[in-house]
C-alpha cells in the first residue's frame, strides 16, 4: 500500500492550500484517513481525521479553517486549508489507518512521505 500526497507549497498569511492523498495497492478497506504534520524542532501532532462513515476530528487550532474530506470510491482523503497562518508551517503528512488487504487480515497503519507547507507572513 502506498500512500502519495500533493498539493503543499508556499502560501501568503491568509491564503488557501488543498491538499489530496491518494491510497493505492491491494485494499479491502481503509478504517480512517488523516493529516498530522510537524514542524521544526516539534513532534507530530494531529490536524484531522475522517471516519469511513464520515465522521471527522479536527484539531483545536484548525477548527474552522480547515475542512478534511473523503472520497471513499476514489481511496483518497482531501484538506481544504484556508485562512494559512505561519505557524501552520510543516510537513504534513497523510495517514491511512487500519488497512485491511481483505476482510479476514488485520488492518495496518501506513504514512505518505510527507508534503511540505509554508506559510509566509
Amino acid at each position: 500500500v502506498q500512500l502519495q500526497a500533493c498539493g503543499g507549497g508556499l502560501v501568503q498569511t491568509g491564503g488557501s492550500l488543498r491538499l489530496s492523498c491518494a491510497a493505492s495497492g491491494t485494499i479491502f478497506s481503509i478504517n480512517a484517513m488523516g493529516w498530522y504534520r510537524q514542524a521544526p524542532g516539534k513532534q507530530r501532532e494531529l490536524v484531522a481525521t475522517i471516519t469511513s462513515g464520515g465522521r471527522s476530528n479536527y484539531a483545536d487550532s484548525v477548527k474552522g479553517r480547515f475542512t478534511i474530506s473523503r472520497d471513499s470510491a476514489k481511496k483518497t482523503v482531501y484538506l481544504q486549508m484556508n485562512s494559512l497562518k505561519p505557524e501552520d508551517t510543516a510537513v504534513y503528512y497523510c495517514n491511512a489507518d487500519r488497512v485491511r488487504s481483505t476482510a479476514l487480515s488485520y488492518g495496518i497503519d501506513y504514512w505518505g512521505k510527507g508534503t511540505q507547507v509554508t506559510v509566509s507572513s
